[in-house]
């Protein structure tokens, strides 16, 4: 069966993006207009949830998330919705949305999303007896980089950071562009877009006299202890250590 629209599943139940239900039915008017003249005769927390969509926009040859209003759909309102379109698209649609639960219902997919769970909470009880097993033995060392973090509530550009782990600013960058947290877009390193958004970065300006002599200011990016805690985590799953925490170094 083709995907006409994304369909996500959470707590073991089927939901649709607003957005993307709103471009499926090629509608001509402004997405808040329909939801505002459609949306009423249905319950939000039971046929609907408002949440917020990230989106990339440029922004002085950088890339800038901006915020969305969007809403989670339950199938059933999804199908109201192709019917009060009057469209060809949304019946269309709605047919598309009927086989999806049809599909969903299958006996045989129920047992199988059954098991799927059941996996699941064996496999998230090994993870937390591992992790209870690693946080014992961490908590017997003299001390840790997380230690350092926690006392240390200031934003630290990525040099202080880079230094944690005996390398230089550049050399370090690379490094976080090697395990995929950053990139870099017009010369300036950018999260990757799964990051951006929450908390791990912050600017500062940063004054500086150019080759004229002329005092000049541009943007520096800053890593929270958010941030510090995000590269200690993606480091460590790739065996690099902070200097505090590594055994080879006295």
């Amino acid at each position: 069966m083709q995907e006409l629209i994304k369909v996500t599943v959470q707590n073991d139940q089927q939901f649709v993006s607003a957005r993307d239900l709103y471009k499926g039915l090629e509608l001509k008017i402004r997405f808040s207009l329909w939801v505002s003249k459609n949306f009423d005769s249905f319950e939000e927390g039971q046929d609907f949830t408002s949440v917020s969509a990230d989106t990339e926009v440029s922004n002085n040859g950088g890339v800038q998330i901006r915020k969305l209003q969007d809403y989670l759909l339950t199938i059933d309102m999804a199908k109201e919705l192709c019917m009060m379109s009057k469209t060809e698209k949304g019946k269309e649609v709605r047919k598309y949305f009927i086989e999806v639960e049809r599909k969903w219902n299958d006996p045989q997919e129920i047992v199988k999303r059954g098991y799927a769970i059941l996996q699941n909470e064996n496999t998230q009880l090994k993870l937390e007896n591992k992790n209870l097993t690693i946080q014992l033995e961490e908590s017997n060392k003299k001390a840790s980089y997380l230690d350092v973090i926690l006392g240390a509530p200031d934003a630290l550009a990525v040099t202080q950071i880079a230094a944690d782990y005996g390398y230089n600013a550049k050399d370090f960058n690379e490094l976080l562009h090697k395990v995929r947290i950053q990139h870099k877009v017009n010369g300036q390193w950018i999260l990757y877009k799964v990051y951006m958004g929450q908390g791990y970065v912050t600017t500062k300006p940063f004054t500086f006299i150019d080759h004229k002599g002329r005092t000049r200011s541009k943007p520096s990016t800053y890593w929270t202890q958010k941030g510090r805690k995000l590269i200690y985590d993606i480091l460590k799953d790739n065996d690099v250590l902070p200097l505090i925490e590594r055994s080879d170094i006295e």
